[in-house]
Order: structure tokens, then C-alpha cells, then sequence
């Protein structure tokens, strides 16, 4: 009977071990799986806030109100962020079907006979050919579908603020 009962006692140990490393394999695959969502869909960058569309670790604000090139910046600023820097051609694709014109971080600075974003750094080399037909004056105004027009910097417009998440 000694010898039945050890046996038995084996064999629903390996049971029990078999269950348990299956249960175990199947809550890591769940795991894995829904941390590779996450992943994809934030990639791999922090939420952004309530009425900010995150893209390719960034935020991005689209306001609905209309202000001047320097109350917009000033109201990017208050929320931890700065009018649009374009860092490439296609940065906004995302929303390219959009054809509403909004003020981005660049004006031109009559002292350095420059266009500068609002840091202060000049415009790159890519992005050149984008902003070559403006006259040399004012702010810019940009529509998603990749149009950039000079604006007098005090009339209103709706504006784009950025926040990057890393």
C-alpha cells in the first residue's frame, strides 16, 4: 500500500507542477502580449495630456482659438511646451488631411536677417526648401498639408504647441 500511495503522490505532484507552469506560461504570454499593445500604440513614450495627440514620442495641441503669433507662444509656454519646431517634412503626416493654418515656433529675426524657431535655432538644411518662397518678414502660419505662408505676427490664428515625452 506504502508503494501505491508514494506513487500516486509522485504523479499529482507532476500534475500539479504541469498546471502550474502551464498556468504560469499562459500569464506570461498575456503579459507579453499586452505589453507589446501598449508599446505600439504609446511608442514606448508617456501618455500625453487630456486634448493633446501623442505621435512618435511627442504631444501635440491643435487650439481652436484664434491669437496672436506672441499670445500663442506665451499660452504653449504655460502649458510646459512651445509653438511647433518642425524637426521634418513629414512630422505632422499624421494629421496631413487637415487644411486649417496655424502659427508654428518660426519668425523671422530682422537682427540675424534669419528665419529662427523660437529657441533661437535656425531652420535645417532639410527643411530649407519649405520655407525658401517666404518673404523675409513676419511669423509663419502652416497648414498640415504642408503649406507654410508669412504672416504680419499680429494677426490671430489658431496655433500648434509641442511637448516632447523624452
Amino acid at each position: 500500500m506504502e508503494l501505491g500511495a508514494s506513487v500516486l503522490m509522485a504523479a499529482s505532484r507532476k500534475v500539479l507542477w504541469r498546471f502550474v507552469s502551464g498556468t504560469l506560461g499562459i500569464i506570461c504570454l498575456l503579459l507579453m502580449t499586452t505589453l507589446g499593445i501598449v508599446m505600439k500604440n504609446g511608442s514606448g513614450c508617456c501618455s500625453c495630456p487630456d486634448k493633446w495627440i501623442g505621435h512618435q514620442c511627442n504631444c501635440y495641441f491643435f487650439s481652436d482659438q484664434a491669437k496672436t503669433w506672441r499670445e500663442s507662444g506665451h499660452l504653449c509656454g504655460i502649458q510646459n511646451s512651445s509653438l511647433l519646431k518642425l524637426q521634418s517634412k513629414d512630422e505632422l503626416r499624421f494629421m496631413s488631411s487637415n487644411q486649417d493654418f496655424y502659427w508654428i515656433g518660426l519668425s523671422y529675426q530682422e537682427e540675424y536677417s534669419a528665419w529662427l524657431w523660437e529657441d533661437g535655432s535656425a531652420v535645417s538644411q532639410d527643411l530649407f526648401q519649405m520655407f525658401q518662397s517666404l518673404t523675409p518678414k513676419d511669423c509663419v502660419v502652416y497648414a498640415p498639408s504642408k503649406v507654410v505662408l508669412n504672416e504680419n505676427c499680429e494677426k490671430s490664428y489658431p496655433y500648434i504647441c509641442k511637448k516632447r515625452l523624452i
